[in-house]
Formats: C-alpha cells, sequence, structure tokens
C-alpha cells in the first residue's frame, strides 16, 4: 500500500521539527514497511518570500493528491508588514478553507514523567487525559473585515450546518472514550454562542443520546482547565475559543512542544501539525522539541493513513523517550533537537521488539 505525505515545513523551527517527523517516520517505514513516500513544499512566509505567495497554486494542487500532510509552523517577524491577505498566517487560514478542514481535534495527556513540568499542582493533573474539538473554518476568522483610521470590524457568522458537523465530529469521539461531552461558549452574551448551544443540544439529544452533555460558558472553562482537568472528556467549542483554549491545555501538560493536533473534514487528506509557534527566536539552534510534530504524525498514521499498529509504535516510542528523560530545554533537559529524534528511532527499535 502506498502512502503519500506532503511536508509543508513553514517558517522558523518549522522546518527542523517536521524534518525530525520525516526522519522518525522514514525510520518507522523501514521496520514495518508501510509504503511511505514524502514531497516537500514551501509554505507560509518561505513561499512568500519564495513566491509572493504563502499558498502556491501548484502547493495547494500537491497537497490534493496526498494522502495526508505534515505541517510546520508559519509566521515570523520579518512578515509583520505584508498585506494582510497574503501574510503567512492568511495561507493557513486558505488551506483550511480549501481542504475542508473544519474540525481541528487536540488531545491532551498529561505524562507521567513530566507532571513537574506543569505549573500546575500534580494532584490537579496526574491521569488527565482529554480532548479538545475546535471548529475550524468559521467564525470570527473567517468573517468579514473592515478597518478604517478611526474604527475596525470582525464578523463571527456561523450556520447551523456547521456547528452541526463539529458536532457530529466530537460527540463520536466521547462516545467511543468515555462519553462525556463539554460545549463550550458565550451563550450570555453573542448570538453565535446561542445558536451554537441550541444546535449542539439538538443534534446530541437526538443522534447521540448515550453522549452526557453539559455547556459550559468559555470563561468559566478557562477558570475549570487549570482548577480540575481530569474532569473533562471531549470538549468542543468554536474557532477563536478553541484557539485560545488549546494554548492553556499545553501550559497544563508543561510544553507547547508536546501537543500534537490533526485537522480534518469529511473527505481528503488531513492535516497533522504540533500546536506550538514558528519561534523564530530558537529557529535554527537546533533546540526545538519534536516530540508535538512526532505525535502529530502518529495522529496521521492512525487517522489518514489507517496504520494504527504504526501509530501505536511511534506514540510508544516517543514516551520511552521521555521517560528515559530525553528532554528538549522547554522541559527542563538539554537534548537538542537532534538528540531527542535519534532517541524516538532507537527506542522504535526496541518498541516494535516489544511489540513483536
Amino acid at each position: 500500500m502506498s502512502r503519500h505525505v506532503v511536508v509543508l515545513g513553514g517558517d522558523g523551527i518549522g522546518p527542523e521539527v517536521t524534518g525530525a517527523a520525516v526522519e522518525v517516520l522514514r525510520a518507522l517505514d523501514a521496520q514495518l514497511r508501510l509504503g511511505l513516500s514524502f514531497e516537500t513544499h514551501t509554505f507560509g512566509g518561505a513561499a512568500i518570500d519564495a513566491h509572493g505567495d504563502p499558498f502556491p497554486a501548484h502547493v495547494l494542487a500537491a497537497c490534493r493528491k496526498a494522502d495526508a500532510i505534515l505541517l510546520g509552523a508559519v509566521g515570523g517577524p520579518q512578515w509583520a508588514r505584508v498585506p494582510t491577505a497574503i501574510r503567512p498566517e492568511a495561507g493557513l487560514l486558505r488551506l483550511r478553507s480549501e481542504l475542508g478542514l473544519y474540525a481541528n481535534i487536540r488531545p491532551l495527556n498529561v505524562h507521567p514523567a513530566l507532571v513537574d513540568a506543569s505549573p500546575l499542582k500534580r494532584e490537579r493533573i496526574e491521569g488527565v487525559d482529554l480532548v479538545v474539538v475546535r471548529e475550524l473554518t468559521g467564525g470570527i476568522y473567517f468573517g468579514q473585515r473592515t478597518r478604517s483610521d478611526s474604527r475596525a470590524t470582525d464578523e463571527c457568522a456561523y450556520s447551523v450546518a456547521e456547528v452541526e458537523r463539529v458536532t457530529r465530529t466530537a460527540a463520536t469521539l466521547a462516545r467511543n472514550r468515555r462519553g462525556k461531552l463539554t460545549s463550550v461558549d458565550k451563550a450570555n452574551v453573542l448570538e453565535t454562542s446561542r445558536l451554537w448551544r441550541d444546535v449542539v443540544t439538538r443534534v446530541v439529544r437526538d443522534e447521540f443520546p448515550d453522549v452526557q452533555l453539559e455547556h459550559l460558558l468559555v470563561d468559566a472553562m478557562a477558570m475549570y482547565l487549570v482548577s480540575r482537568p481530569r474532569d473533562f472528556d471531549v470538549i468542543v467549542t468554536e474557532n477563536l475559543f478553541g484557539d485560545v483554549l488549546t494554548d492553556e491545555c499545553a501550559a497544563v501538560s508543561g510544553s507547547l512542544g508536546l501537543m500534537p493536533s490533526a485537522s480534518v473534514g469529511d473527505s481528503g487528506p488531513g492535516v497533522y501539525e504540533p500546536i506550538h509557534g514558528s519561534a523564530p527566536d530558537i529557529a535554527g539552534q537546533g533546540v526545538a522539541n519534536p516530540y508535538g510534530t512526532i505525535l502529530s504524525a502518529a495522529m496521521m498514521l492512525r487517522q489518514s493513513l489507517h496504520a494504527p499498529e504504526a501509530a501505536d509504535v511511534l506514540e510508544a516510542a516517543v514516551h520511552r523517550a521521555i521517560s528515559d528523560r530525553m528532554l528538549t530545554r522547554d522541559l527542563g533537559g538539554t537534548a537538542t533537537t537532534a538528540h531527542a529524534t535519534t532517541a524516538v528511532v532507537e527506542r522504535l527499535r526496541v518498541t516494535d521488539a516489544v511489540a513483536a
């Protein structure tokens, strides 16, 4: 079976961490004969420099033909004055829109070896295992915008269909986990949130009666994520709220560098990326944490490339490397990107032998 992956390294540390993930995937492919192939393209700020467009037409064409896309972060200060329509982040929004990637799935599992890396008390975060499903192609990031010298507006809009489909994605995850779904909104103030709450309630009631649903306001959710994160299973929310809350989840885990994500739609390739930014302050130094990208690659194997056993092997190798204290400096260690990558590759062999 052939499995073709387009790699969009992006900017800053993006090429470093996606390169690390590809190195690990090649090693895994050599052992398990997964039929992986890779095609690399510029994206984001690098594509602006090379082509004058953060998401050129030939890159979109390549993405459409791929089985999955591995993505690094985009952006940096050197593109801050580029017109909004062609900024690196605009390329990211277009990628999501063009491929119909309406659901962003971000798991949070606190590794036992990293409990003390979190700013939260051990007793609050031990055993945390939750998933945030963020609506990705609607809301304020895709609404109409205006700006004058004295005023600016950003429109937040949602349709019933947009809320229905992301609710089904989240409720299906909850059904296959612990059966609890938390919907986050601001229904006491925003009309879009009132629509959101009504639609989520109806979909879960009519289609997922076995799933327990609760609604929380986003400000309360922000508090509960740091005061009682173990209480949550699957969380579903709109685009802006999800963007903010998942960064808070990363703080719970101890580092942005650890958290993977998958962006998926109804058909076509999914996009897999760590949730951290391009970190231009450490780009080129070889110290970036590759684990979030490698774990994103594991999600890619499981969800888009239909290789769940390989995903299990890869995740176990990362967990062994962390347990053995092969930690980058964001986690309080001294390992370089290369050291962490090599540690995972070496433990692939150990893990695979154990699995056999």
